[in-house]
């Protein structure tokens, strides 16, 4: 199970971009993730005529080592990490290590 999902609001913690802010956009594989607005770079571009682009210097999202980053719990206000507990039932749900309480995803 993965303790950092699409979607989810994360912190940086280390890097350029540390203290930054924003929503997990894309999982690339296993362990690297795109969070919005993180570890952008300029991309220089070729034109293509043929797909009817330009070139230039375009801003690119690159991805990011997910343990570099914290889920953000908005009830303590800082990044937290994340546990896995399962219920009565046998379902697993992610926790904040600090509170016990869920992350609703």
């Amino acid at each position: 199970m993965n303790k950092i999902r699409k979607g989810d609001h994360v912190v940086v913690l280390t890097g350029r971009d540390k203290g930054k802010r924003g929503t997990v956009s894309l999982r690339v594989d296993e362990d690297h993730i795109v969070v919005e607005g993180v570890n952008m770079v300029k991309k220089h571009v070729k034109p293509n005529p043929m797909k009817g682009t330009t070139g230039g210097v375009v801003d690119k999202t690159m991805p990011i080592h997910q343990s570099n980053v914290a889920i953000w719990n908005a009830a303590a206000g800082k990044g937290d990490r994340v546990g896995i507990k399962t219920l009565t039932d046998g379902k697993r749900v992610r926790v904040y290590k600090s509170s016990g309480e869920e992350i609703k995803a």
